[in-house]
């Protein structure tokens, strides 16, 4: 049987900006739906963040919103606010990230867009959420790494909290808008109504913080920054190689651990008391440590890689960019890709995830021009062309 774009035939409109709404309809778009990107005049911020491309729009923002079509709108002007409601109305999700209430000013709220549409499915991503008493609060995902503890938990403890190096907290949000966003069309073809599906910002962040929370609540114990030690299991490090590099090691399951020890030549501390258990080695994990450094730190990446590799040992090297891009495992699978604009120009891009063996997802353009498609839009969405002009 020929392959199926699994979100063929399914309409989305974006009314989102910068990291989050975006990237859940950057996903939604890989799978066949057709998402069109609602931009005020002078275009998202997103497209000034960075280093630009010849054209001016920021290489990020291109391979962020790939694969959407763009339509400009100024959502202030009770017109403009109309025509897009005439689309969103025809559309199977609205996905936004404004502050709640704010798209309802506008008429595009998701009780009024409900009313005249049971089946619509809507996708709001904010700060805090859509109800409680931070809920009006403007709301980034840097505060939301913040106020879920995930940055109180990034770092070494006698140092400051900081940043993981990417917008991690709007990322996770755009995943989790498109796993609401996908359950609600399964719930809509059982029932025929639609969704809110309301994704917190803060709430996703903290989704991913682990015991955090239970042995807290259960034991009364905070967790604290420990650099690159992980408290619940040894050993599981980062080592400087000889040649200067990062390795990864872990090996924290008792056969894993045997087979490191035989591997860095003392086979004896797989059965030391320091060492046996799971547990004795997190109480003595600073000496651990020091024996496994010693041991990568006389060899180069390449041969520390090679023997703990060929015995079956989990490890890797901590890479740049520039490592990611040339490494084989990511050719092969194709994890970094390139993806034409509207002017022919190869656009870096991530490979497709997940990867689905009988209907994968495609690339099909990098983002276009502010009002690329608004033509296009408007015929497909019955709007006049006095209506489509901006």
């Amino acid at each position: 049987m020929a392959p199926v774009r699994p979100l063929e035939g399914i309409n989305v409109l974006e009314i989102g900006s910068t990291v989050a709404g975006p990237a859940a309809g950057r996903l939604l778009a890989d799978f066949g739906a057709a998402v069109i990107k609602v931009e005020p005049p002078e275009g998202d911020h997103l497209r000034t963040w960075g280093t630009p491309s010849p054209d001016g729009t920021s290489w990020w923002f291109k391979s962020h919103n790939r694969n959407k079509t763009f339509v400009t709108f100024d959502l202030h002007d009770p017109l403009d606010a109309g025509r897009v409601r005439e689309i969103a109305l025809q559309c199977d999700i609205v996905l936004e990230n404004f502050r709640p209430g704010k798209l309802a000013e506008w008429g595009l709220g998701y009780e009024q867009l409900r009313a005249e549409r049971p089946g619509i499915i809507y996708v709001s991503i904010s700060g805090y959420g859509q109800d409680g008493p931070y809920a009006k609060r403007p709301g980034f995902g840097n505060i939301a790494e913040c106020m879920s503890g995930m940055r109180y938990m990034t770092g070494y403890p006698d140092r400051p909290p900081v940043r993981t190096g990417i917008s991690i907290g709007d990322e996770i949000a755009g995943l989790y808008a498109v796993v609401g966003a996908t359950m609600a069309l399964v719930a809509r073809a059982k029932t025929g109504e639609g969704d809110h599906v309301d994704v917190s910002l803060v709430e996703s962040s903290l989704s991913l913080m682990e015991a955090l929370l239970p042995e807290y609540v259960h034991t009364g114990t905070v967790g604290e920054r420990t650099g690159n030690r992980f408290l619940r299991a040894a050993p599981n490090g980062t080592f400087r190689t000889r040649d200067g590099r990062w390795l990864s090691v872990s090996a924290n399951s008792q056969p894993i651990f045997r087979r490191l020890c035989a591997v860095m030549g003392q086979p004896h501390l797989a059965d030391d008391p320091d060492y046996a258990t799971n547990q004795a080695r997190i109480e003595n994990a600073e000496e651990l440590d020091g024996i496994i450094a010693r041991w990568v730190a006389s060899r180069g990446l390449d041969e520390a890689t090679e023997a703990l590799v060929a015995a079956d040992i989990p490890t890797g090297p901590v890479y740049s960019i520039a490592d990611i891009v040339a490494d084989p495992q990511m050719r092969a699978r194709a994890a970094t890709t390139t993806v034409p604009d509207e002017n022919g120009v190869e656009v870096a891009t991530y490979g497709i995830v997940p990867r689905m063996r009988n209907n994968p997802g495609t690339l099909d353009h990098a983002a276009r021009a502010v009002g690329h498609d608004q033509a296009e839009v408007a015929r497909k969405f019955g709007l006049t062309k006095e209506e489509a002009k901006r």
